[in-house]
């Protein structure tokens, strides 16, 4: 086992997870201390690094792309003091950090982890429920249901419709976005048949944020939300599925359309293998996939 203890927070691994839990200290962000403990599979991980300088250094986890619903939801744009995946070491415990970063390779090597993208989320995500307050209205989830209520700063045009109650069912998609400079940010969800262009600051399905304290918030409730949808890695293998469904060619056919529909399959049939190569489709949904083309050879 390894473990690193510092004001920012401690690192522990097991050799099978990492449990990552953040400290008091006033230098800890307001998301990261909501979120509490993190425990991360060494399946999700792809590397991790110390960066030393003169007076302190930095430790850093890279999860392989798709592992996490909050890394997704927030698109790389968490600062620095909200970043769960990055621990501010001290310049006279390297040493022990950099025990800690051999500890994790060797694991990974010895386990043979693929760094490459993942086709489903191997951490759950934030827990729920969860509401917070933060720009002009409070967004809450239950696992099921999204609820928007509005303050007295909301715009009228936004306001004036009342509060409004999303069903997971009806979300295809949640975006995350921070203030930056003078550009304000925003938690917006996108609705199924029901697509909008307007500014988060008229948008009835968006709580805009203005870069106060505790807007980073809002993207536990994008994250809580990212968890429950469809992974975004998944459409090839919704599209293999429907191959299923194809039928056969009738005897009435062409000849010259039925030799058109064998190349067909044979493209993709090249297809499929390259994206299980790629690890995009999992061996079962490969199997499946292929046995269906074969079967219409």
């Amino acid at each position: 086992m390894a473990e690193i203890l510092q004001r920012d927070g401690t690192w522990v691994f097991d050799g099978d997870a990492l449990r990552l839990t953040p400290g008091r200290d006033k230098s800890v962000g307001l998301l990261r201390g909501t979120l509490g403990e993190l425990v991360v599979p060494l399946g999700a991980l792809a590397g991790v690094s110390l960066e030393q300088g003169k007076k302190s250094g930095r430790l850093r986890l890279r999860l392989r792309d798709g592992a996490d619903p909050l890394l997704h939801a927030t698109g790389g744009r968490l600062s620095e003091p909200h970043d769960p995946y990055q621990l501010t070491v001290e310049s006279d415990r390297y040493g022990v950090a950099e025990y800690f970063v051999d500890e994790v390779r060797s694991a990974l090597l010895l386990d043979q982890v693929p760094t490459g993208p993942v086709t489903e989320y191997l951490l759950p995500g934030p827990a729920v429920p969860l509401s917070v307050s933060a720009g002009d209205g409070t967004a809450a989830f239950d696992g099921e249901h999204i609820r928007l209520e509005w303050n007295w700063k909301t715009e009228d045009a936004k306001a004036s419709a009342g509060p409004r109650t999303l069903a997971l069912a009806d979300v295809v998609a949640v975006e995350w976005q921070p203030a930056v400079g003078l550009e304000n940010g925003h938690l917006r969800f996108t609705v199924r048949h029901a697509p909008t262009k307007a500014p988060p600051k008229y948008d009835p399905n968006a709580v805009e944020l203005w870069g106060f304290k505790k807007d980073p918030l809002m993207a536990l409730v994008a994250a809580a939300v990212q968890a429950r949808l469809p992974h975004p890695a998944r459409p090839a293998a919704i599209d293999v599925r429907t191959t299923r469904d194809v039928r056969p060619e009738t005897p009435s056919s062409p000849v010259g359309s039925a030799e058109d529909g064998h190349d067909a399959l044979l493209r993709r049939l090249r297809e499929l293998g390259e994206l299980h190569r790629t690890g995009v489709l999992t061996d079962e949904e490969f199997t499946m996939a292929k046995q269906a083309i074969l079967r219409r050879m």
